[in-house]
């Protein structure tokens, strides 16, 4: 997934060039995801600006915006329930905090609890 540029300091100062062989070096995303077992979860419930709707939260993922894209929807298909990820977090629709950390421990993970 790229990331998306929101001011022009992200473009790295370089606007325009009047050189006709000038190439604008692109970043690489070389995040490597790390394994499961290495990976330190935390699940929370967290219930604020959602309009008193709860959601599960998931954080502390460290890797690649695509592998956790992957987590995020195998938690949602094994919940049953509807979510989001965005900005390295993990939404899960409702308070499915015990059945998350089933899975992820099932799967490897170390999960923990969070918050309240």
């Amino acid at each position: 997934m790229k990331s998306k540029k929101n001011s022009l300091s992200d473009l790295g100062g370089i606007m325009f060039s009047t050189n006709p062989d000038f190439e604008f070096e692109q970043e690489l995303d070389d995040t490597v995801t790390a394994p499961n077992q290495q990976q330190d979860l935390r699940v929370m419930l967290d219930k604020k600006n959602r309009g008193g709707k709860a959601v599960t939260l998931i954080t502390g993922f460290k890797g690649k915006a695509d592998d956790l894209e992957v987590l995020g929807k195998m938690l949602k298909n094994k919940c049953g329930v509807g979510g989001s990820v965005k900005d390295g977090e993990i939404l899960i629709q409702g308070d499915v905090r015990e059945k998350v950390m089933n899975i992820l421990q099932k799967e490897g993970y170390k999960a923990k609890k969070a918050g309240g």
